[in-house]
């Protein structure tokens, strides 16, 4: 995929040279660029030399002058200009090989690319890293990256990836530490397999890793309807607990919030997470938002009856039950709350991101309120989609009800906002 331009920032030098949607970056001073790594590599000088293909297919070769750290206001439509690097194992536990067909296309991507690592934190396995690769990370001193470990057994690693390199994740972990790389770990729980002694296993190897090695998240395996076999079992609270004991030895070890939810234990202070550093992993998410919620000021009332509720996940129900309790002392408002049930995935499968429209739908039926609340994880990233393909006005045509989405992950500052406006 070349350098495709998505969009040019209002007042940027791009915009200046009247590049737009749809041109394509072809070189830095005579350099073609594999992805956003080159682009900010190579776009820090003060004198440039670029060569853009127009949308008409016409080339052409400018030459300006900048502050060496200044920017050129380009958003491309890819981080990796060139092929992103796939996903080579046959993990035990992977989501999406538990996915029907007709879903969006990019849902059935397997991607095992560090530099979307790096750039964007998806989680790589290292059992594609080459030599090469390992230069250039070494070279651009790259990092931090973010690590699927699951186990460092090595015969337990391969047996629950599928792939005779996964054996060797230790000696690519000593390779990062020797090379003062940082990375966050990722352990999938998956009961029987690597929990328990494996588990211990695991964390006393990590531990070794010293500085390198910036948080672990422990998550529990997801298990759908369209699971084929039935090898994998999920996390019940007795495991739950038990990893909960186990991983609390380990400072830099913190556990998804699923953990937690299924002992009843209540959701750490924000200490337990350092710097909340693998929060699309569920890990911290419910203590952001509710800390988030508490510095808000909310109103005494508002100026006319207003009803809301509140179209959660199951995972997210505790803390929004929470957040409904205070939000219904403000006059004249009345707020509740229905988790959705996920018939499309299965009862093991309650979080936020994977609701699907139909789901939403049935959760609404007969609902009273004003306005429903979603959070913007449930569609595509800028757009209103679903995972299953429909979109918002789909849902608005089926429940007759108007949305409020909430843009901000977890927080609910614009929420208030609007409330405090009404």
């Amino acid at each position: 995929m070349p350098a495709i331009i998505s969009e040019v920032v209002n007042g940027s030098i791009a915009e200046e040279l009247e590049l737009e949607k749809g041109d394509i970056l072809l070189s830095i001073d005579g350099q073609e660029l594999t992805d956003l790594i080159d682009y900010r590599f190579y776009v820090n000088s003060e004198e440039l030399t670029i060569e853009i293909q127009k949308k008409n297919g016409e080339i052409e070769e400018i030459e300006l002058e900048k502050d060496y750290d200044e920017d050129l206001g380009i958003i491309f439509e890819s981080a990796v200009f060139d092929k992103i690097h796939p996903c080579l194992n046959k993990c035990i536990f992977c989501f999406v090989d538990q996915q029907p067909k007709g879903l969006r296309d990019t849902l059935y991507i397997k991607d095992d690319d560090y530099r979307l690592s790096y750039l964007q934190g998806t989680y790589i396995t290292l059992t594609n890293l080459t030599d090469k690769d390992k230069e250039r990370i070494a070279k651009m001193h790259l990092g931090p990256f973010y690590i699927s470990v699951h186990t460092t057994n090595p015969e337990l690693r391969v047996k629950m990836q599928k792939n005779p390199n996964s054996a060797k994740i230790m000696d690519e972990l000593l390779w990062f530490k020797s090379q003062d790389i940082p990375f966050h770990a990722q352990i999938v729980l998956c009961p029987g397999v690597n929990d328990g002694i494996e588990l211990e296993r695991t964390l006393k190897d990590l531990d070794l890793l010293g500085d390198c090695l910036l948080s672990v998240a422990i998550v529990p395996v997801g298990i759908t309807t369209y699971r084929e076999g039935n090898e994998l079992k999920p996390v019940t609270k007795e495991v739950a607990q038990e990893t909960l004991r186990i991983s609390s030895k380990y400072p830099k070890v913190c556990c998804s919030d699923e953990f937690f939810l299924l002992t009843g234990d209540d959701i750490p202070p924000a200490e337990y997470y350092g710097g909340f550093n693998q929060l699309d992993d569920g890990v911290g998410a419910i203590r952001m938002l509710l800390d988030d919620f508490e510095r808000l000021a909310l109103p005494k009332m508002i100026s006319k009856p207003l009803s809301l509720t509140f179209a959660t996940s199951f995972a997210g129900k505790r803390a929004i039950e929470y957040i409904s309790e205070k939000l219904n002392k403000i006059e004249n408002l009345s707020v509740s709350v229905k988790p959705v049930r996920s018939d499309y995935w299965g009862e093991n499968i309650t979080v936020a991101g994977l609701i699907t429209s139909d789901d939403l739908i049935r959760t609404l039926d007969n609902d009273k309120s004003n306005y429903v609340i979603i959070p913007a994880v449930m569609l595509k990233p800028f757009s209103e989609l679903f995972l299953d393909g429909n979109d918002l006005d789909y849902v608005r045509k089926k429940t007759g009800k108007e949305f409020i989405i909430i843009r901000e992950q977890y927080s609910l500052e614009e929420l208030v906002e609007w409330l405090n406006k009404f």
